[in-house]
């Protein structure tokens, strides 16, 4: 319905991601008027998925799916969409110290003395990360005590070898975009625990980057927004928010100019610090707005390298680098299923980001390719296309891949994540219980963002 220009619905969905297109579509099933509204002229939040001139399809942002991610799962499977394992035949490439060599398996053995201390450090996290709360991480046994300190100075107390710090810190900055020194101990564990431990999150088989999605990942979006249809509206962007009364007032910035939609409940779907850019009428609990604030994303750049066939292969390689220097320290084959291309997928992350950040465009490609050579040999020099995403220059993510907590935030303001504000809920990867920062967690957050709404609309 509308009024003098105004739109109105029961709820508004602030968000496209697959949090939001998901909270929106299980309303809707329900007969629930929803509208969903997206700042990006796209639908699918951190999951993009793009064709390139080579004709090579790719990820920009989310892309994996492994055993345990159910939501995801349920959700391909009702699309029809199939996926197809990430390449792992072969050896990985390890550069640590200026050396170069290979080695089989999931972690680094140049120095097997180092890989046995990181193993055991990875095993100890893990353990650590079964005594923390899922449901309210800051009701933990010593929480106080764990989100005083962080994983950084964690890992400085345990790990005596250099080589083994270098190998957590690069599956640490591959997972989060950050330092070590930057998150919050209490924080790693919850997240860890979320998704089945360190060593789960970092593995390809039988791990968090298993498989892939015929196609890319963006189609899972798309097919929930095909099912809503003109409930989503794009390149509409929410610059305020009032809730003071009545129904909720949402002052949205769109392609034909401004207007004013309302509603009787709205889900915030995004990250937490994207909401601290809308302005609150009444502001915010002061909880939720130190959140907003205290509560960054972390920091990369996706780097897809494509190549006229996945030459690795050929050495016996399987495109998996872990480095301790240069900017580029983890990767992947990424090829598609019938190597018509070869791909290799790498993250820089953290502070090499931020180095890379203050670049020209020359400059972060030379580094780059440079990194590639220094592991895969002089064919890596001329790929037929080199992809940065550079999600910290992304207006509407403002960094990735998923939000970080420092020390002292799960405690203070953690409990502020979920706990609606009157008529405003919150929804989003970082909100979920499971899967935490990944695609399942989002979707999973979504059904208990619907089921708030629900009953706060009576059922």
């Amino acid at each position: 319905m509308s009024t003098s220009g105004e739109t109105a619905h029961d709820v508004v969905v602030v968000g496209a991601g697959f949090a939001g297109l998901n909270t929106a579509c299980i309303l809707a099933r329900k007969g629930v008027d929803v509208a969903v509204l997206e700042a990006r002229p796209r639908v699918g939040g951190r999951v993009c998925t793009e064709q390139r001139p080579s004709g090579a399809v790719i990820d920009l942002g989310g892309q994996w799916i492994g055993p345990g991610q159910d939501r995801l799962q349920e959700l391909a499977d009702r699309y029809g969409v199939t996926t197809f394992p990430t390449y792992t035949t072969g050896h990985g490439v390890e550069v640590r110290e200026g050396k170069h060599s290979t080695y089989g398996g999931l972690v680094p053995t140049s120095d097997p003395a180092a890989a046995a201390e990181g193993i055991e450090a990875i095993f100890d996290l893990d353990l650590a990360s079964q005594d923390v709360s899922l449901h309210a991480p800051w009701e933990t046994t010593d929480a106080t005590a764990l989100d005083d300190q962080t994983l950084g100075s964690w890992l400085a107390g345990r790990l005596e070898s250099p080589a083994a710090r270098a190998m957590i810190d690069t599956a640490v900055k591959g997972i989060f975009g950050a330092e070590p020194g930057e998150l919050s101990l209490l924080y790693t564990l919850f997240y860890l625990r979320s998704g089945g431990g360190l060593m789960n999150l970092a593995r390809t088989t039988g791990g968090a980057q298993e498989r892939r999605f015929d196609g890319g990942a963006q189609q899972l979006a798309l097919r929930l927004a095909d099912e809503l249809g003109s409930r989503v509206v794009l390149s509409a962007a929410v610059r305020a928010v009032d809730y003071g009364g009545g129904l909720v007032a949402l002052h949205v910035d769109g392609a034909d100019g401004e207007r004013m939609v309302r509603a009787r409940q709205v889900v915030i779907a995004m990250p937490p610090a994207l909401s601290a850019r809308i302005a609150w009428s009444p502001e915010l609990p002061p909880a939720r707005q130190h959140l907003a604030m205290r509560a960054p994303m972390g920091a990369v750049i996706k780097v897809h390298a494509v190549y006229d066939r996945p030459f690795w292969r050929e050495d016996e390689l399987n495109g998996q680098l872990v480095a301790d220097e240069g900017a580029l320290r983890l990767t992947f084959d990424d090829s598609p299923q019938d190597a018509a291309h070869g791909v290799l997928v790498g993250f820089v992350a953290g502070r090499q980001c931020q180095e890379l950040e203050r670049m020209s465009d020359a400059q972060r490609r030379q580094v780059i390719l440079d990194d590639l050579v220094r592991a895969f040999g002089p064919r890596a020099e001329r790929p037929i296309d080199l992809h940065e995403q550079r999600w910290c220059t992304e207006p509407f993510t403002r960094g990735g891949p998923v939000t970080i907590f420092s020390p002292g935030m799960l405690t203070s303001c953690g409990v502020a994540l979920r706990e609606p504000v009157g008529p405003i809920h919150w929804a989003g990867t970082e909100t979920a219980l499971e899967w935490t920062g990944y695609i399942d967690g989002a979707l999973s957050s979504g059904i208990r963002a619907a089921g708030e709404v629900a009953a706060a609309l009576g059922g």
